[in-house]
């Protein structure tokens, strides 16, 4: 349905032609249009990447900071743990030979007690003895000398 006009001596295009002009100007302006969104949403798209990308790339170094000061926290208190671990090793193994020590000690003890009192008993026995013994010379001895009294009395 196309008219044709045929261009006449004044160089003017016929209508149609006007028309495929305009409809090809608008065709480009409109693809141009489209570019432009286009390349807009891609520059909109590189700039949350970006932002993405440096957020990830600051959280990646705030977490290696938070994981250096967490080193140098634990690593002090391994240290220290170690050492009083071990030390508390060395005096477990000097308290386990010093409780059989004392252990033999006290057994030693109890032996020498035993020892003490029985011998202490007889000491008290061998001294009652002592005692019967010397007061029983001392009668002896008084008898006599009131025998041998009576008897230089008697004889004066």
């Amino acid at each position: 349905m196309k008219n044709i006009v045929s261009m006449g001596s004044s160089g003017r295009l016929s209508t149609d032609d006007n028309d495929e002009e305009e409809i090809s100007k608008m065709a480009i302006a409109s693809f141009q249009a489209r570019e432009e969104e286009i390349e807009r949403k891609k520059m909109e798209m590189k700039e949350r990447v970006e932002s993405q990308l440096n957020r990830a790339e600051e959280e990646t170094r705030r977490l290696a900071q938070i994981w250096e000061e967490l080193e140098v926290l634990t690593d002090p208190m391994k240290k220290e743990v170690a050492a009083v671990r071990k030390r508390i090793d060395l005096v477990n193994r000097e308290l386990k030979s010093l409780g059989q020590a004392c252990q033999k000690k006290e057994k030693e003890y109890k032996e020498a007690l035993e020892i003490f009192q029985e011998k202490n008993n007889e000491k008290s026995q061998l001294t009652t003895t002592l005692m019967e013994l010397v007061n029983e010379s001392e009668k002896l001895r008084m008898r006599k000398l009131e025998e041998l009294g009576k008897i230089v009395s008697t004889a004066r």
